[in-house]
C-alpha cells in the first residue's frame, strides 16, 4: 500500500490506468464486458486507483468505469481529468481549454458519466497556456469547497507550475510518463518532478510504465492497427523499435534473474523511485493485471539497479 499525497488515505502500491478500454489503442480488441470484469479484479486485488479521463473515447471511459464500479464505489479511489476538449473523435483532434467556465461544464459531465456525486482526484489533464494557471487551479479549488472533488492534481506540468499551483492549493498528485524509457520526471535540480512531490508530500503517479507496450518484449514492429496511436509514434518507427530493443534485452536479462517477467521488472522498477509513487499500468487482460499488481512484490538487488540505472535513452520522441 502507498499514501495518496497527504490525504491521509493509501492505495494499492500499483493502480489500472483505464485509457486503453476505449482509447488510442487497438480499437478491434475493446470489450466493454471484459473490461468491466478487469476493473472489478483490479478492486479485489487492492489495486483501487482506477485513472481515466473525459477525454478517453469522448467520455466512454468515464461511463464505463461508472458502470464498473456501481455498487462499489467506496473501494474505489476515481481519478479523472479534464482540460483536453476533443473536436473530433475519429481523426483524434483536440484543443486545450482550462477556463473556469469550461472546468464547470466538465466536472458536472463527469460526475453524471461516473455515476458519483464527488471525484477523488481530478487533474488538470494539460495545462492551457491561454489561461494562467493561477486562475483555473482557485476554480478547482472551488469544486473541493463545494464537495464535488476530494482532491487535486496535475498531469504533464512542470516543477514551476506544480509549485504554484501548490501555493494556492495543495497538490496532491502529480501524473507524468515515467518508465525504463522516459526518465524526464527523475531528472533536474532535486531529483525533479518525483522530488518536488517526495519533498512536499504528494504522490507521483507514472502513466505508461510498460513503455506503452514496448517495455513487455512482446511488441513487434508494423504490427500496429491503423487505429492503434503507436503506429505514428516515433517510438513505435521499425528503426526506433530495433535501436531500443537493447533496453529490452536488459529488462530480459534483470527478470531473468528474479524469475519475473519483463513488464514486471519495468512497473517495479517506477515503484523503486520513491515510496510516494504510484504507477498506473493499463491493461484490457486479467492476465496482465494480476501480473502488475504482483510487480509490487519484486526486490532487486544493488546489481539490478545499477544494469537498470544504465540503460540508455531511448530513440525517438515519445509523441
Amino acid at each position: 500500500m502507498r499514501k495518496l499525497g497527504n490525504t491521509g488515505i493509501e492505495t494499492g502500491s500499483v493502480g489500472l490506468g483505464c485509457m486503453g478500454m476505449s482509447w488510442l489503442y487497438e480499437e478491434s480488441a475493446r470489450d466493454d464486458e471484459r473490461s468491466v470484469r478487469v476493473i472489478n479484479e483490479a478492486l479485489d486485488l487492492g489495486a483501487n486507483l482506477l485513472d481515466t479521463a473525459d477525454l478517453y473515447g469522448a467520455g466512454h471511459n468515464e461511463t464505463l468505469l461508472g458502470r464498473a464500479i456501481a455498487g462499489r464505489r467506496e473501494e474505489a479511489v476515481v481519478a479523472t481529468k479534464f482540460g483536453i476538449v476533443l473536436d473530433d473523435l475519429q481523426r483524434r483532434q483536440a484543443h486545450r481549454d482550462n477556463s473556469a467556465g469550461y472546468l464547470g461544464r466538465a466536472v458536472e459531465a463527469s460526475l453524471e458519466r461516473l455515476g458519483t456525486d464527488v471525484i477523488d482526484l481530478y487533474y488538470v489533464h494539460r495545462i492551457d497556456p491561454a489561461v494562467p494557471l493561477a486562475e483555473t487551479w482557485g476554480a478547482m479549488a472551488e469544486l473541493v469547497a463545494q464537495g464535488k472533488v476530494r482532491w487535486l492534481g496535475l498531469s504533464e506540468a512542470t516543477v514551476e507550475q506544480a509549485r504554484e499551483a501548490h501555493a494556492i492549493h495543495p497538490v496532491t498528485a502529480v501524473q507524468s510518463e515515467l518508465s525504463l524509457w522516459t526518465r524526464d520526471a527523475l531528472e533536474g535540480e532535486g531529483g525533479g518532478m518525483v522530488g518536488w512531490c517526495e519533498s512536499v508530500g504528494a504522490s507521483f503517479v507514472p502513466f505508461a510504465p510498460l513503455g506503452r507496450g514496448f517495455l513487455t518484449g512482446t511488441l513487434h514492429a508494423d504490427a500496429f492497427e491503423d487505429s492503434d496511436f503507436r503506429a505514428a509514434n516515433p517510438r513505435f518507427h521499425r528503426a526506433a523499435m530495433e535501436a531500443n530493443q537493447r533496453i529490452v534485452d536488459v529488462i530480459r536479462e534483470v527478470a531473468d534473474r528474479r524469475s519475473v517477467t519483463p513488464a514486471q521488472v519495468a512497473i517495479a522498477w517506477t515503484l523503486a523511485q520513491g515510496e510516494r509513487v504510484v504507477p498506473i499500468p493499463g491493461t484490457k487482460n486479467s492476465r496482465y493485471l494480476r501480473e502488475n499488481v504482483a510487480a509490487a512484490d519484486v526486490l532487486f538487488t544493488e546489481a539490478d539497479l545499477a544494469d537498470l540505472n544504465g540503460l540508455p535513452a531511448a530513440v525517438g520522441s515519445r509523441y
